[in-house]
């Protein structure tokens, strides 16, 4: 019995102390960085800056890029973002301007178009925190960049360098263990039709704003490259804290008729909530959801088709 207990304790001690060793050893690496292999499709891309793709990739970027990297000048200079989980560290968002120093203006089209799919900076460095948009269509991801080429206000070149990201120890785990970038699409992406409303809902909910990550359960649980494989598929309950460190957990906007929105939400009543953050009941959805403005009617009419489709999740969310 003696060596028995003897040889547990042993073992315990040489557990214990492998697990140190090892977070140690990820605490000093800190969060990987890679090699950057643009592929063939994106490494010699020359973006058109044209009228229509500025007006578009503002629009886009209006949703997925303002609210993290605008300062109270509305200038994408970067800053920090203040609802990132506590257990994440400290981190600051990317200066996207066309500052040659400080911003993105010496990035080549392909290197900008590679970050966005990807998560890796054109010097290597993995940002896990970024939205990536592996299945974004190449016209948007180029409309995009167009924009940030752009004579806009919020793109023009200012100074203004983020401090150093500050991950925590378990963000360097998770980023040296299970969270990787993203491996890019070779293959053409193109927009779906839109006269097949479904389909253009799916594009516009999945692949062009990433509805699904906020409206699932759990950011560690979803696949980008298959958003239907995410845990708790639009059902909601994923949680995500405010600017005060409240935890908001996201809606259920599935059509479940007791839990979800099958019964609460008109086709009208869901624009309203989503371009202007209008309750059906009247009240305001609370942060972060955001009013997506510069979304169409036609196109929040389109993700209210498509949700319609997808398995119904019964998930009461308080």
């Amino acid at each position: 019995m003696k060596r028995f207990l003897k040889t547990a304790l042993f073992t315990i001690i040489g557990l214990i102390t492998v697990i140190g060793v090892a977070l140690l050893f990820f605490n000093f690496k800190g969060v990987p960085t890679y090699e950057v292999a643009i592929p063939e499709n994106m490494k010699n891309l020359k973006v058109e800056v044209t009228p229509e793709r500025v007006a578009r990739g503002e629009k886009i970027a209006t949703v997925l890029c303002n609210g993290c990297h605008a300062n109270n000048d509305n200038r994408l200079v970067g800053k920090a973002i203040l609802d990132l989980p506590a257990e994440f560290g400290k981190a600051y968002s990317l200066n996207i301007t066309q500052d040659k120093e400080h911003g993105i203006g010496n990035w080549t089209d392909g290197e900008i178009m590679y970050f966005l799919k990807t998560g890796i900076k054109r010097n290597g460095k993995y940002s896990p925190i970024m939205p990536k948009l592996p299945r974004m269509a190449d016209e948007d991801v180029k409309s995009v960049i167009a924009y940030l080429h752009s004579d806009r206000f919020p793109v023009q070149a200012t100074k203004g360098k983020q401090p150093e990201q500050a991950p925590s120890l378990l963000l360097k785990v998770l980023t040296n263990t299970v969270m990787k970038p993203l491996e890019p699409i070779k293959k053409p992406i193109n927009v779906p039709d839109s006269t097949n409303i479904v389909e253009f809902g799916k594009y516009v909910a999945n692949d062009m704003i990433a509805c699904y990550a906020c409206h699932s359960k759990d950011f560690s649980k979803q696949d980008p490259l298959h958003p239907e494989n995410s845990l708790g598929f639009y059902g909601g309950g994923n949680p995500m804290p405010n600017l005060e460190g409240q935890i908001v957990p996201s809606s259920n906007i599935t059509f479940d008729e007791k839990t979800g929105i099958g019964k609460k939400y008109t086709e009208a009543q869901f624009v309203d909530a989503v371009k202007l953050c209008k309750k059906s009941d009247g009240g305001v959805l609370r942060y972060p959801m955001q009013p997506h403005v510069t979304l169409t009617d036609y196109e929040v009419k389109a993700i209210y088709a498509y949700l319609k489709t997808i398995p119904k999740i019964k998930n009461q969310v308080k």
